[in-house]
């Protein structure tokens, strides 16, 4: 790459994944990120690279199968907390 740019070929290295992985400037400029996953534990990946108010964007987890239905059932649908219960010990959710 030096050889080719050099002598004014414009020209960049092509990483693979696992070299982007590893690249300390990659996560300097906050794109790799560890994220944690609260059944996988903490691993690494790319976040998006566009920046607002000059910020990386922080990585969060996909929800859990299940984690927001009692706030689906309840706030959106109006279903009280009790009947939201009954149907968690009835097996339905």
């Amino acid at each position: 790459m030096r050889l080719v740019s050099g002598v004014g070929v414009p020209a960049g290295a092509v990483f693979d994944t696992m070299e982007l992985q590893n690249d300390p400037n990659m996560e300097e400029r906050g794109i790799m990120q560890t994220m944690h996953h609260p059944q996988h534990g903490d691993f690494k990946m790319p976040a998006w690279p566009v920046r607002v108010d000059g910020a990386p964007p922080r990585l969060l987890p996909a929800p859990m199968l299940g984690e927001h239905n009692a706030a689906v059932l309840s706030e959106w649908l109006g279903i009280e907390s009790g009947e939201v219960e009954a149907l968690h010990q009835e097996g339905i959710l």
